[in-house]
């Protein structure tokens, strides 16, 4: 019970703390994207920004099926548009977050959450990505895009996002 309250203690510090920037967007830290040519690619790309939230840059989050770490369809789709968009992008590196809807056990969560950022590594490794520019992370259902349990809800949740975490 303890660590449950220290760890949510602790992200709501995060999140506070990563939140907490004042700076505009287009300052001397780069808050927006700049090409390989130079230009502004006119999208917001942020120190530990995320694709959920749209403020890392042209990455896109991925879903999945339930139950399911399989990369197939509008998946593919997107993992490519992240490789195009990180091998344009040479200094990005990012971390992949695997996340699960609220159904089946916090291990069993956090095992498959597991399984779809690294099947989601894999690809853009695959697709010409350097692996030493990604890391992944498991939250299993600990963090949910969407609140409720119905369909909608879940599969909103059955994702792997993407966090700016070196720019």
């Amino acid at each position: 019970m303890f660590s449950r309250v220290l760890t949510t203690s602790l992200v709501a510090l995060f999140l506070v703390v990563g939140c907490s920037s004042n700076k505009p967007k287009n300052s001397q830290d780069g808050g927006a994207a700049v090409g390989a040519d130079g230009n502004n690619a006119g999208l917001s790309l942020e120190l530990n920004g995320s694709s959920d939230v749209g403020n890392a840059g042209g990455l896109k989050t991925v879903y999945f099926g339930f139950d399911s770490s399989t990369i197939e369809g509008d998946t593919k789709e997107s993992i490519q548009a992240n490789a195009d968009f990180l091998k344009k992008m040479a200094s990005v590196d990012v971390q992949v977050e695997g996340h699960c809807d609220e159904r089946g056990g916090r291990q069993y969560n956090l095992a498959l959450g597991e399984r779809r950022a690294k099947a989601v590594r894999d690809q853009l490794v695959a697709l010409g990505v350097p692996a030493k520019r990604i890391s992944v992370i498991s939250y299993g259902s600990e963090r949910p895009a969407a609140e409720g349990s119905d369909e909608s809800s879940w599969g909103k949740n059955r994702r792997a996002n993407f966090v700016i975490t070196a720019k």
